[in-house]
């Protein structure tokens, strides 16, 4: 009997055993799940990163753009004063060329402009890959520097009197001159930087500058759509976003409309059908 009494002691508390160990397996298998949404959260869309090229090929988002348009605005102000350069064209070349501060050469030479040595210069310099390999560029201390020079390069050459007789806020008719005028070989020179104006609205620095309404700015705001087949931009729109709009993909958008990077400008007519 005392046999039996002891047999049955010695199961239950084996079974107790087994529950307890059971319920720290359970406790642990949760851990897994914390790490798969973790992960998930960690994805980037590369859609919505902008991407910038001219003497650099950078890839940055739109917080990199808007953080270089806050330490450079009251610069690019300050020269639209004393320079007469309307300070969306400055800031805008200066995000584009430069890759919103991040490109090789801004970094290595403060150079936010892509100014090369040309006949003349007497400062430092560094050599860096653009038309053709290994070109020299000026190198400066400080990014005002840069900034200044920026502004002494475009009034002290005659190819860009013209551009100083546009009104102080013609931001396109700036960005299709200087092209015009050979400062950059990009033929979408002009678009990329209107997009870029319109798009982080620089030309409400104009508009503060020269004490005038954003209404007085020249810009014409676009129809939301022209027909079923079509789009026009409107202040805000990406390639993305478009497509989210009208189901369609950014690499079919793109192809459609025959465009090869990311840059699009408000009224702009993309086919979406």
């Amino acid at each position: 009997m005392k046999f039996k009494i002891a047999l049955i002691v010695i199961c239950t508390l084996f079974l107790m055993s087994c529950g307890s160990h059971r319920k720290v397996r359970t406790t642990s298998s949760k851990k897994p799940a914390k790490k798969t949404n973790v992960a998930t959260k960690s994805k980037i869309n590369k859609n919505e990163l902008e991407k910038l090229e001219a003497t650099s090929f950078v890839v940055v988002t739109f917080e990199n753009v808007e953080e270089y348009i806050s330490w450079f605005k009251n610069t690019a102000i300050s020269n639209m004063i004393n320079y007469k350069i309307p300070a969306s064209i400055t800031l805008a070349q200066g995000i584009l060329e430069s890759g919103a501060g991040k490109g090789e050469l801004c970094k290595k030479a403060n150079n936010h402009f892509g100014i090369k040595c040309h006949v003349g210069w007497e400062g430092a310099s560094v050599h860096h890959d653009d038309d053709e390999a290994q070109e020299c560029f000026r190198k400066y201390n400080h990014p005002a520097e840069s900034y200044r020079d920026h502004s002494l390069f475009l009034t002290s050459r005659d190819r860009y009197k013209s551009l100083f007789k546009l009104k102080g806020n013609d931001y396109k008719g700036w960005a299709q001159g200087l092209k015009d005028a050979g400062y950059a070989t990009d033929p979408k020179y002009p678009a990329k930087l209107i997009a870029i104006i319109e798009r982080y609205q620089l030309y409400r620095f104009d508009a503060e500058t020269l004490g005038i309404s954003n209404d007085d700015v020249v810009y014409e705001a676009p129809k939301k759509a022209i027909s079923n087949s079509e789009y026009e931009v409107i202040k805000g729109d990406t390639l993305y976003s478009i497509s989210r709009k009208h189901n369609i993909s950014v690499d079919d958008l793109k192809s459609k409309n025959n465009i090869s990077d990311n840059a699009i400008s408000i009224g702009q007519i993309l086919k979406i059908k």
